[in-house]
């Protein structure tokens, strides 16, 4: 019986949209303000979910304040209140877009979530716009 469990945390972050592939132009016509030179802030939303099987004793997938410390050493020490795009050293070279967000934050979680547990990664850009990674190929 597997049921997913999911924490939902918060972190403010700036960043600019632009990929090296692109002219200027076609960066500008893709990104618009989120190009902006100086880049541009969020408050941002990550959602972690993990599966298992509740343990038979306490009826936990995972503990969630181990999960919310997790989260946070993995990711949130690194990316709140910083520029994503020069001050996160996971995230050199890859253009921070949300889509992105959640395949580097999936990654930067797997190595401290317990083997098999890791189900996805959303993060939340706006309160309309998100994107999730499932750590699938």
């Amino acid at each position: 019986m597997t049921v997913y469990l999911t924490r939902r945390e918060s972190f403010c972050a700036s960043h600019r949209l632009h990929s090296e592939k692109l002219s200027e132009e076609e960066n500008r016509k893709l990104f618009g303000k989120c190009n902006s030179e100086n880049g541009h802030g969020h408050n941002y939303f990550i959602e972690v979910t993990v599966r298992g099987e509740p343990n038979s004793d306490t009826g936990l997938v995972m503990n969630l304040t181990e999960l919310k410390e997790i989260i946070h050493r993995a990711i949130l020490d690194k990316v709140d209140h910083k520029h994503l795009n020069l001050d996160v050293k996971e995230l050199k070279g890859i253009n921070p877009t949300t889509e992105n967000l959640a395949r580097a934050f999936f990654s930067m979680l797997t190595p401290a979530v317990p083997k098999g547990m890791l189900f996805e990664v959303r993060v939340f850009e706006t309160e309309k716009n998100s994107a999730a990674f499932r750590g699938e190929n």
